[in-house]
Protein backbone atom coordinates (compact mmCIF):
# COMPACT_ATOMS: atom_id res chain seq x y z
CA UNK A 1 0.00 0.00 0.00
CA UNK A 2 1.33 3.41 -0.95
CA UNK A 3 2.10 5.56 2.07
CA UNK A 4 0.11 8.79 2.01
CA UNK A 5 1.04 11.94 3.84
CA UNK A 6 -0.81 13.34 6.82
CA UNK A 7 -2.87 16.36 5.77
CA UNK A 8 -3.58 19.32 8.00
CA UNK A 9 -6.59 21.59 7.84
CA UNK A 10 -7.88 24.63 9.67
CA UNK A 11 -11.40 24.64 11.12
CA UNK A 12 -13.03 28.05 11.41
CA UNK A 13 -16.27 28.53 13.29
CA UNK A 14 -16.82 32.22 12.74
CA UNK A 15 -18.36 32.83 16.17
CA UNK A 16 -17.88 36.26 17.68
CA UNK A 17 -18.88 38.13 20.81
CA UNK A 18 -22.00 40.27 20.54
CA UNK A 19 -20.05 43.52 20.95
CA UNK A 20 -17.54 42.86 18.16
CA UNK A 21 -17.66 44.65 14.81
CA UNK A 22 -18.97 41.83 12.63
CA UNK A 23 -17.76 43.39 9.38
CA UNK A 24 -14.21 43.53 10.73
CA UNK A 25 -14.58 39.94 11.95
CA UNK A 26 -15.58 38.81 8.46
CA UNK A 27 -12.59 40.54 6.87
CA UNK A 28 -10.27 38.93 9.43
CA UNK A 29 -11.78 35.51 8.75
CA UNK A 30 -11.11 35.80 5.02
CA UNK A 31 -7.56 37.02 5.68
CA UNK A 32 -6.98 34.07 8.00
CA UNK A 33 -8.19 31.57 5.41
CA UNK A 34 -6.05 33.04 2.65
CA UNK A 35 -3.05 32.93 4.99
CA UNK A 36 -3.79 29.27 5.78
CA UNK A 37 -3.62 28.42 2.08
CA UNK A 38 -0.38 30.39 1.67
CA UNK A 39 1.12 28.56 4.66
CA UNK A 40 0.42 25.15 3.14
CA UNK A 41 -2.69 23.95 4.94
CA UNK A 42 -4.56 21.31 2.94
CA UNK A 43 -8.13 22.25 3.78
CA UNK A 44 -10.38 24.79 5.44
CA UNK A 45 -13.40 23.61 7.40
CA UNK A 46 -16.45 25.75 8.10
CA UNK A 47 -18.64 24.47 10.90
CA UNK A 48 -22.36 25.09 11.33
CA UNK A 49 -24.93 25.92 13.99
CA UNK A 50 -28.09 28.01 14.10
CA UNK A 51 -29.46 30.30 16.80
CA UNK A 52 -26.02 30.93 18.29
CA UNK A 53 -26.73 33.71 20.83
CA UNK A 54 -24.92 35.06 22.80
CA UNK A 55 -22.45 34.83 19.91
CA UNK A 56 -22.68 36.13 16.36
CA UNK A 57 -21.95 33.45 13.77
CA UNK A 58 -21.52 33.32 10.00
CA UNK A 59 -23.41 30.69 8.07
CA UNK A 60 -21.59 27.84 6.43
CA UNK A 61 -22.49 27.81 2.74
CA UNK A 62 -22.06 31.55 2.07
CA UNK A 63 -18.60 31.46 3.66
CA UNK A 64 -17.57 28.42 1.61
CA UNK A 65 -18.88 30.10 -1.55
CA UNK A 66 -16.79 33.20 -0.82
CA UNK A 67 -13.73 31.06 -0.08
CA UNK A 68 -14.13 29.32 -3.42
CA UNK A 69 -13.11 32.64 -5.00
CA UNK A 70 -10.61 33.72 -2.33
CA UNK A 71 -8.60 30.46 -2.49
CA UNK A 72 -7.39 28.26 -5.30
CA UNK A 73 -5.91 25.09 -3.82
CA UNK A 74 -7.27 24.14 -0.37
CA UNK A 75 -10.19 21.76 -0.07
CA UNK A 76 -13.35 23.36 1.30
CA UNK A 77 -14.97 21.23 3.95
CA UNK A 78 -18.59 21.74 4.96
CA UNK A 79 -17.86 20.19 8.31
CA UNK A 80 -20.37 19.56 9.41
CA UNK A 81 -23.78 20.04 7.82
CA UNK A 82 -26.57 19.28 10.30
CA UNK A 83 -28.19 17.14 7.64
CA UNK A 84 -31.09 15.94 9.79
CA UNK A 85 -32.48 19.50 9.75
CA UNK A 86 -32.62 19.93 5.99
CA UNK A 87 -34.25 18.79 2.76
CA UNK A 88 -31.97 16.80 0.44
CA UNK A 89 -32.65 18.63 -2.84
CA UNK A 90 -31.67 21.97 -1.33
CA UNK A 91 -28.39 20.64 0.07
CA UNK A 92 -27.61 18.73 -3.14
CA UNK A 93 -27.97 21.78 -5.37
CA UNK A 94 -26.17 24.19 -3.05
CA UNK A 95 -23.14 21.93 -2.60
CA UNK A 96 -23.05 21.09 -6.30
CA UNK A 97 -22.92 24.82 -7.06
CA UNK A 98 -20.09 25.45 -4.59
CA UNK A 99 -18.20 22.44 -5.94
CA UNK A 100 -18.36 23.98 -9.41
CA UNK A 101 -17.41 27.43 -8.13
CA UNK A 102 -14.37 25.99 -6.34
CA UNK A 103 -13.20 23.79 -9.19
CA UNK A 104 -14.13 20.54 -7.44
CA UNK A 105 -12.75 21.15 -3.95
CA UNK A 106 -15.81 20.59 -1.73
CA UNK A 107 -16.09 18.00 1.04
CA UNK A 108 -19.55 17.13 2.33
CA UNK A 109 -19.32 16.53 6.07
CA UNK A 110 -22.57 15.57 7.77
CA UNK A 111 -23.81 14.65 11.24
CA UNK A 112 -27.00 14.37 13.26
CA UNK A 113 -27.03 17.50 15.39
CA UNK A 114 -28.23 17.56 18.99
CA UNK A 115 -29.70 20.97 19.92
CA UNK A 116 -33.42 21.14 20.60
CA UNK A 117 -33.62 24.80 19.51
CA UNK A 118 -32.34 23.91 16.03
CA UNK A 119 -34.66 20.95 15.49
CA UNK A 120 -37.69 22.90 16.71
CA UNK A 121 -36.85 25.84 14.43
CA UNK A 122 -36.69 23.52 11.41
CA UNK A 123 -39.91 21.74 12.34
CA UNK A 124 -38.33 18.46 13.35
CA UNK A 125 -37.58 16.40 16.46
CA UNK A 126 -34.30 15.24 17.92
CA UNK A 127 -35.65 11.72 18.43
CA UNK A 128 -36.15 11.33 14.65
CA UNK A 129 -32.71 12.57 13.64
CA UNK A 130 -31.19 9.18 12.81
CA UNK A 131 -33.91 8.31 10.30
CA UNK A 132 -33.81 11.81 8.83
CA UNK A 133 -30.06 11.66 8.34
CA UNK A 134 -30.19 8.30 6.58
CA UNK A 135 -33.02 9.31 4.26
CA UNK A 136 -31.25 12.54 3.36
CA UNK A 137 -27.95 10.80 2.68
CA UNK A 138 -29.55 8.27 0.36
CA UNK A 139 -31.42 11.02 -1.49
CA UNK A 140 -28.34 13.24 -1.65
CA UNK A 141 -26.22 10.58 -3.33
CA UNK A 142 -28.99 9.68 -5.75
CA UNK A 143 -29.53 13.32 -6.74
CA UNK A 144 -25.82 13.69 -7.44
CA UNK A 145 -25.53 10.51 -9.51
CA UNK A 146 -28.92 10.05 -11.22
CA UNK A 147 -30.66 12.22 -13.81
CA UNK A 148 -34.10 11.81 -12.26
CA UNK A 149 -34.97 10.72 -8.72
CA UNK A 150 -38.28 9.52 -7.38
CA UNK A 151 -38.19 8.79 -3.67
CA UNK A 152 -40.51 9.28 -0.72
CA UNK A 153 -39.04 10.03 2.68
CA UNK A 154 -40.67 10.77 6.01
CA UNK A 155 -40.19 14.52 5.51
CA UNK A 156 -39.86 14.97 1.74
CA UNK A 157 -41.03 13.55 -1.57
CA UNK A 158 -39.00 13.61 -4.75
CA UNK A 159 -41.02 13.18 -7.95
CA UNK A 160 -38.71 12.94 -10.93
CA UNK A 161 -36.51 15.49 -9.16
CA UNK A 162 -33.12 16.43 -10.54
CA UNK A 163 -29.97 18.18 -9.41
CA UNK A 164 -28.66 20.17 -12.35
CA UNK A 165 -25.83 20.81 -12.72
CA UNK A 166 -24.05 17.93 -11.02
CA UNK A 167 -20.96 18.43 -8.85
CA UNK A 168 -17.64 18.45 -10.64
CA UNK A 169 -16.27 15.63 -8.51
CA UNK A 170 -17.15 12.18 -9.78
CA UNK A 171 -19.31 10.51 -8.64
CA UNK A 172 -19.83 13.24 -6.00
CA UNK A 173 -17.94 15.18 -3.31
CA UNK A 174 -16.56 12.91 -0.58
CA UNK A 175 -19.05 12.33 2.22
CA UNK A 176 -17.56 12.38 5.71
CA UNK A 177 -19.97 11.30 8.46
CA UNK A 178 -19.44 12.52 11.98
CA UNK A 179 -20.26 9.95 14.64
CA UNK A 180 -19.73 9.54 18.38
CA UNK A 181 -21.54 6.41 19.52
CA UNK A 182 -20.86 2.95 18.09
CA UNK A 183 -24.19 2.64 16.18
CA UNK A 184 -23.47 5.96 14.47
CA UNK A 185 -19.96 4.79 13.56
CA UNK A 186 -21.50 1.73 11.92
CA UNK A 187 -23.81 4.06 9.98
CA UNK A 188 -20.77 6.04 8.84
CA UNK A 189 -19.19 2.84 7.55
CA UNK A 190 -22.35 1.86 5.71
CA UNK A 191 -23.35 5.18 4.15
CA UNK A 192 -20.27 7.38 4.06
CA UNK A 193 -16.89 7.57 2.37
CA UNK A 194 -15.25 7.77 5.78
CA UNK A 195 -15.85 8.31 9.47
CA UNK A 196 -15.27 11.93 10.56
CA UNK A 197 -13.76 11.58 14.05
CA UNK A 198 -14.99 14.12 16.57
CA UNK A 199 -12.73 16.48 18.53
CA UNK A 200 -13.85 15.67 22.07
CA UNK A 201 -13.28 11.92 22.48
CA UNK A 202 -10.18 10.61 24.19
CA UNK A 203 -7.54 8.98 22.01
CA UNK A 204 -7.96 5.76 24.02
CA UNK A 205 -11.67 5.70 23.10
CA UNK A 206 -10.92 6.41 19.45
CA UNK A 207 -8.46 3.50 19.31
CA UNK A 208 -11.23 1.16 20.43
CA UNK A 209 -13.79 2.68 18.09
CA UNK A 210 -11.47 2.30 15.12
CA UNK A 211 -11.91 -1.43 15.59
CA UNK A 212 -15.69 -0.96 15.60
CA UNK A 213 -15.36 0.98 12.35
CA UNK A 214 -13.14 -1.65 10.74
CA UNK A 215 -15.55 -4.45 11.62
CA UNK A 216 -18.47 -2.44 10.23
CA UNK A 217 -16.57 -1.87 6.98
CA UNK A 218 -15.91 -5.60 6.71
CA UNK A 219 -19.61 -6.32 7.20
CA UNK A 220 -20.41 -3.90 4.37
CA UNK A 221 -17.70 -5.35 2.12
CA UNK A 222 -15.94 -1.98 1.95
CA UNK A 223 -12.18 -1.37 2.18
CA UNK A 224 -10.64 0.95 4.74
CA UNK A 225 -10.92 4.48 3.29
CA UNK A 226 -8.03 6.36 1.74
CA UNK A 227 -8.52 9.20 4.20
CA UNK A 228 -9.61 9.24 7.82
CA UNK A 229 -10.26 12.77 9.10
CA UNK A 230 -9.96 13.70 12.74
CA UNK A 231 -10.73 17.00 14.45
CA UNK A 232 -8.83 18.17 17.55
CA UNK A 233 -9.00 21.49 19.37
CA UNK A 234 -5.61 23.19 19.52
CA UNK A 235 -4.14 26.39 20.91
CA UNK A 236 -0.51 27.11 20.06
CA UNK A 237 1.83 29.12 22.29
CA UNK A 238 5.51 29.06 23.22
CA UNK A 239 4.78 27.22 26.48
CA UNK A 240 1.89 25.41 28.12
CA UNK A 241 1.70 28.10 30.79
CA UNK A 242 1.45 30.83 28.18
CA UNK A 243 -1.31 28.93 26.36
CA UNK A 244 -3.33 28.58 29.56
CA UNK A 245 -2.81 32.24 30.40
CA UNK A 246 -4.11 33.41 27.02
CA UNK A 247 -6.79 30.87 26.24
CA UNK A 248 -7.77 29.27 29.54
CA UNK A 249 -10.51 31.70 30.54
CA UNK A 250 -11.96 31.77 27.03
CA UNK A 251 -12.07 27.99 26.85
CA UNK A 252 -13.88 27.86 30.19
CA UNK A 253 -16.43 30.28 28.75
CA UNK A 254 -16.87 27.97 25.78
CA UNK A 255 -17.55 25.02 28.08
CA UNK A 256 -20.07 27.08 30.04
CA UNK A 257 -21.93 28.08 26.88
CA UNK A 258 -21.95 24.52 25.54
CA UNK A 259 -23.39 23.27 28.82
CA UNK A 260 -26.28 25.68 28.39
CA UNK A 261 -26.99 24.54 24.82
CA UNK A 262 -28.01 21.08 25.97
CA UNK A 263 -26.46 17.61 26.24
CA UNK A 264 -24.28 16.12 23.53
CA UNK A 265 -24.36 12.38 23.07
CA UNK A 266 -20.92 10.87 22.99
CA UNK A 267 -19.34 7.47 23.23
CA UNK A 268 -20.97 4.97 25.57
CA UNK A 269 -19.51 5.29 29.05
CA UNK A 270 -17.79 2.18 30.33
CA UNK A 271 -18.95 0.77 33.63
CA UNK A 272 -15.56 1.56 35.13
CA UNK A 273 -15.78 5.21 34.16
CA UNK A 274 -17.04 7.57 36.87
CA UNK A 275 -19.86 9.92 36.00
CA UNK A 276 -19.24 13.62 35.59
CA UNK A 277 -19.91 15.71 38.65
CA UNK A 278 -21.22 19.24 38.60
CA UNK A 279 -20.44 21.96 41.07
CA UNK A 280 -21.69 25.54 41.00
CA UNK A 281 -19.60 28.66 41.12
CA UNK A 282 -21.48 31.92 41.67
CA UNK A 283 -24.64 30.33 40.34
CA UNK A 284 -23.05 28.94 37.16
CA UNK A 285 -22.54 25.21 36.54
CA UNK A 286 -18.92 24.12 36.19
CA UNK A 287 -18.45 20.68 34.66
CA UNK A 288 -15.57 18.39 35.51
CA UNK A 289 -14.91 14.97 34.07
CA UNK A 290 -13.69 12.64 36.78
CA UNK A 291 -10.74 10.58 35.66
CA UNK A 292 -8.68 7.76 37.05
CA UNK A 293 -5.96 8.89 39.38
CA UNK A 294 -3.25 8.57 36.74
CA UNK A 295 -5.12 10.78 34.31
CA UNK A 296 -5.35 14.52 34.23
CA UNK A 297 -8.56 16.40 33.64
CA UNK A 298 -9.59 17.25 30.09
CA UNK A 299 -8.29 20.79 30.29
CA UNK A 300 -4.85 19.62 31.51
CA UNK A 301 -3.49 17.01 29.08
CA UNK A 302 -0.09 15.47 29.79
CA UNK A 303 2.96 17.56 29.02
CA UNK A 304 4.40 16.91 25.60
CA UNK A 305 7.29 18.23 23.61
CA UNK A 306 5.62 20.35 20.93
CA UNK A 307 7.96 18.84 18.33
CA UNK A 308 7.01 15.27 19.22
CA UNK A 309 4.34 13.60 17.05
CA UNK A 310 1.07 13.15 18.94
CA UNK A 311 -0.12 9.66 19.77
CA UNK A 312 -3.11 9.77 17.40
CA UNK A 313 -1.00 9.35 14.26
CA UNK A 314 0.02 5.71 14.47
CA UNK A 315 -3.25 4.05 15.52
CA UNK A 316 -5.23 5.96 12.91
CA UNK A 317 -2.89 4.93 10.11
CA UNK A 318 -3.59 8.09 8.08
CA UNK A 319 -4.48 10.82 6.59
CA UNK A 320 -6.11 14.07 7.74
CA UNK A 321 -6.23 16.24 10.82
CA UNK A 322 -7.99 19.51 11.50
CA UNK A 323 -7.06 22.13 14.06
CA UNK A 324 -10.11 23.82 15.53
CA UNK A 325 -8.68 27.30 15.81
CA UNK A 326 -9.71 30.81 16.63
CA UNK A 327 -8.60 34.07 18.13
CA UNK A 328 -8.51 33.92 21.97
CA UNK A 329 -11.36 36.40 22.18
CA UNK A 330 -13.70 34.21 20.19
CA UNK A 331 -15.07 31.32 22.25
CA UNK A 332 -15.50 28.29 20.04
Amino acid sequence: MTQQKMQFGLAIRGQYAADQDIQVCFEELITECKAAEDLGFDSITKTSHYSTAPFQAFQQFPILARLSAETSRVRLNAGIILLSLHKPLDIAEQLATIDIMSGGRVICGVALGYREVEFAAFGSEVKKRGKLLEENLIALKRLWTEDSVTMEGSHFELKDASCCPKPLQNPHPPIWIGANANPAIKRAARLGDCWYINPHNKISDIKEQIEVYKRALDECGKPFPDELPMRREVFVAETREEALRIAGAVYQEKIRCLSELGPRRSTPRRRSQPRPRIRRSRGRPVYHRLTRRRDRTDHQPPQRDRHQPSDHVDPMGRHAAFADHGHPRHPR
